[in-house]
């Protein structure tokens, strides 16, 4: 009997160095590195969630001029990550172009995805200009009842592996369990 085995790609977005190959290595196994090179176009990695599911995991370039070229890689999209970094309100602000873009290249429809707010060890170090986690939960709720997606929200760090294992988990859960309803 052959093993079929489905392969499922799942985007990680935001704004240039948010974090998003840091969290994608970081859940990889790969560790974690201060000397990460700018993301050009896109780059990827592969996790054997069971026996029948793999996971393609793109980690998409953030920077404005990269848009045209982020448009294929969205094709065949079963869910996302969508990062900001906490200690740099402007990404925060910058969420609904992300979101925007998503939608827009998967042809208006939505997939699941949960928001990420990253670099929670630079909370204190940031003092009052970091994103408070009451706003990245008030938008993901509103995100949750905009989308009809029940949209987590977790603040991750990289550097320490703070919930980088759980919101990877989280969003590959979901995109099972609706497969599954399929």
């Amino acid at each position: 009997m052959f093993n079929t085995r489905k392969v499922r790609k799942v985007v990680i977005l935001g704004d240039p160095m948010v974090g998003k190959t840091s969290l994608r290595k970081r859940f990889l196994g790969e560790g974690f590195s201060f000397n990460y090179m700018v993301t050009i176009g896109a780059d990827f990695g592969i996790y054997h969630h069971s026996s029948t599911d793999t996971f393609q995991i793109w980690d998409l370039a953030g920077q404005a001029n990269f848009e045209v070229v982020r448009e294929s890689y969205y094709k065949g999209t079963y869910g996302a990550l969508l990062v900001f970094d906490i200690s740099r309100p402007i990404t925060f602000e910058n969420l609904p172009k992300w979101i925007e873009e998503l939608k827009r290249n998967l042809d208006g429809e939505l997939v699941p995805f949960v928001l990420v707010g990253n670099k929670a060890d630079l909370r204190e170090t940031s003092g009052k200009w970091a994103v408070k986690e009451e706003e990245g939960r008030n938008y993901a709720n509103m995100l949750s009842e905009w989308s009809s997606f029940d949209v987590p929200y977790y603040e991750t760090s990289a550097l320490t592996g703070l919930n980088v294992e759980v919101i990877f988990n989280q969003l590959i859960e979901e995109i099972v369990a609706l497969e599954s309803t399929k």
